[in-house]
């Protein structure tokens, strides 16, 4: 397998060959990441979430707990993650009406060698994949989509600021 550019990849080594980057000399600073990303459903669901009327208990709560956890377990998810000392992961729902879904975003940080932005998308998957988990048998049809990293700082690679998209009720990019 030819590598015609494995030294812009710095999982890589100078044979092409996966390694976990070495920030052994890299000074700690302060890291923060924002991620988000959303569960469509249909509006019945939506509605029962919200009023409590679903069979395994409060949803938003169950979910916030599993992105926590998850964001406290990329690590052990994600290959070649550093494990790291994560100071505050905070997970948060915006219920949309049209169409019906749950908006999720995450903030992570950490004073450490290397970001957080693996942990704060994890933080937005497994959030919604616990929705989904604790929903399914009133719909199999949601839909978890728009996972993305809308912030990032610290670091060599300084700040990243995703452009705003304009909301429109559908797809976004």
């Amino acid at each position: 397998m030819a590598f015609s550019d494995h030294t812009s990849l710095s999982h890589l080594d100078e044979r092409g060959h996966l390694r976990m980057v070495d920030v052994t000399e890299k000074s700690p600073t302060i890291r923060e990441a924002r991620a988000e990303g959303k569960i469509k459903m249909g509006q019945d669901v939506l509605e029962a979430i919200i009023k409590g009327e679903t069979v395994k208990g409060n949803v938003l709560e169950a979910a916030r707990i599993a992105g926590i956890m998850g964001a406290k377990k990329t690590w052990e998810l994600i290959p070649l993650c550093h494990q790291l000392a994560l100071t505050s992961i905070n997970v948060e729902f915006e219920i949309e009406w049209d169409p019906p879904a749950i908006a999720i975003r995450s903030t992570v940080r950490a004073t450490d060698k290397t970001g957080v932005e693996m942990e704060a998308l994890t933080a937005v998957a497994i959030a919604a994949l616990a929705i989904y988990d604790m929903c399914k048998a009133l719909d199999k049809t949601m839909t978890i989509d728009q996972i993305r990293l809308v912030y990032k700082s610290g670091g060599k690679s300084g700040t990243f600021k995703r452009p705003s998209v304009p909301r429109t009720g559908g797809d976004e990019s």
